[in-house]
């Protein structure tokens, strides 16, 4: 018997009798792993198109995650990383600093390398002396002149271990930017922006660290440098490592999974990707944390059609979902998501968090090219798997290849419509999801796995689905 599977498209859900009376009432918060929970439980796919350090800041911000493609040097991808950690904190612990006898240019282009406004002068015993601004050497044309000449040397400090309202009180009453620490012998003890402090109280969702720091992914590889790799991404501050392999059921994925939990890093490790309760469950009894799921659905993804292999994206959510019940191990849905309907099909069908890289390779934060067509613009999106990204990787890991002919891609190089912002996508991504939720009278994903129920559906019924052609809407 050949058993029937089933994708997004196949099915609606049915409306249920609901208690929500507003769908602000509703609770997205889901986990992308064992420890990590996100109040929007979307992330953005590690995908070289798609998330580097600006989508993955914006998406924590957004209250999901972003996970940084592994498609760099390893000195790269830690920088990136890197960024999304020092992107805003409750206390900045190795603020940028310059000796009192650096000179103008080393300041100016250390604040332009780091993507910052000042930098704080210590000298050689790490006590604070000074503080060095843009607004200091704009216009100073000599640099070599020595940052000591150009610094403020009369500055307002905290003290370490003072609370964000004291912290609050002092830059206003001063109309500071910045607040150094210092400890009683006049050291150096950490930093206290107010952007920050503005930041936290824009984004009350933000997904975050114990330090207050945005939560951050990376994606690494099952070989050659991959056990380095994790090294360094953890101590760049990763919080969560994600195996990027297109078949995640095989020996050599459960082989790495092993080795890196043998590690005992203090990162949460995501292995996949995999597409039945067999793979879940053997990735998990390896020491998985999370699971993705899907192989094949993805907007970029021709896996299926050159190796026939997969399974439509909810039948496979669903069945691996089953692990989640069984070990409590979350599963994230990886691919096949065109609209927000999808997600909440995909949540309800029991996965924990969405995966998403078509929907958010067109914004501002993606890193893709943008191009621009009759008058319309776009931006480049391509699968892993597809021919540039291939070479591209092989060429980066100094792979030998003779002809372009062995490469067999399984995706595709395309482009998607530019939409913007990525928090404007998201915006309407999670509220799709949380009216879609309160048709089932969830109020949330606990709830959602037990009220929700599908119906299946013809092709003409999804035809009714969609707005009649013709039918102008305003």
């Amino acid at each position: 018997m050949i058993p029937e599977a089933l994708t997004f498209k196949d099915v609606l859900l049915t409306p249920r009798r609901s208690p929500i009376a507003s769908r602000g009432q509703v609770d997205t918060t889901g986990r992308f792993s064992r420890k990590i929970q996100l109040k929007v439980p979307l992330v953005s796919a590690n995908m070289d198109t798609v998330t580097e350090a600006e989508m993955a800041i914006a998406m924590a911000r957004l209250g999901g995650l972003g996970i940084v493609h592994r498609f760099l040097s390893i000195a790269e991808e830690v920088a990136e990383v890197a960024k999304v950690k020092r992107a805003e904190s409750v206390v900045i612990e190795d603020p940028y600093t310059l000796g009192p006898d650096a000179t103008v240019g080393e300041a100016q282009r250390m604040m332009e390398d780091r993507e910052v406004g000042g930098l704080l002068i210590v000298d050689r015993g790490g006590k604070l002396i000074g503080v060095v601004t843009e607004r200091d050497v704009r216009f100073e044309e000599r640099e070599s002149r020595r940052v000591s000449e150009v610094m403020t040397r009369k500055l307002i400090v905290g003290t370490p271990g003072m609370g964000e309202a004291a912290a609050r009180a002092l830059l206003a009453k001063h109309k500071l930017e910045k607040l150094p620490l210092v400890d009683k012998r006049g050291g150096l003890a950490g930093l206290i922006t107010a952007k920050d402090i503005l930041k936290r109280r824009r984004f009350p969702d933000a997904s975050k660290d114990s330090k207050g720091r945005l939560l951050v992914g990376a994606a690494i590889g099952v070989v050659g440098d991959y056990l380095e790799r994790a090294q360094a991404l953890h101590d760049a501050g990763a919080d969560v490592l994600v195996l990027d392999v297109a078949h995640g059921h095989a020996d050599h994925v459960i082989k790495a999974v092993r080795a890196l939990k043998r590690q005992k890093r203090s990162f949460e490790l995501v292995a996949g990707n995999v597409a039945t309760f067999e793979g879940a469950r053997d990735l998990a009894a390896a020491g998985a944390d999370a699971i993705k799921v899907g192989v094949g659905p993805g907007a970029t993804c021709s896996t299926r059609v050159v190796t026939g292999s997969g399974v439509p994206q909810l039948s496979a959510v669903m069945d691996a979902a089953r692990i989640t019940k069984l070990r409590g191990v979350p599963i994230c849905a990886d691919g096949g998501i065109r609209d927000s309907g999808d997600i909440t099909k995909a949540l309800a069908g029991g996965a924990s968090s969405i995966m998403i890289g078509s929907l958010l390779a067109g914004t501002d934060e993606s890193p893709g090219w943008t191009i621009v067509r009759g008058g319309m613009k776009y931006k480049v999106y391509r699968g892993m798997a597809s021919l540039g990204a291939t070479m591209g990787r092989r060429k980066k890991e100094n792979s030998r290849l003779d002809d372009v002919s062995e490469v067999v891609p399984e995706g595709v190089e395309s482009t998607v419509p530019y939409r913007g912002a990525a928090a404007e996508v998201v915006h309407q991504l999670a509220g799709g999801l949380r009216s879609g939720m309160s048709y089932s009278g969830a109020k949330d994903l606990k709830s959602f796995w037990k009220n929700a129920k599908f119906v299946r559906i013809t092709g003409a019924g999804w035809t009714e689905s969609m707005p009649a052609k013709g039918v102008i809407s305003g």
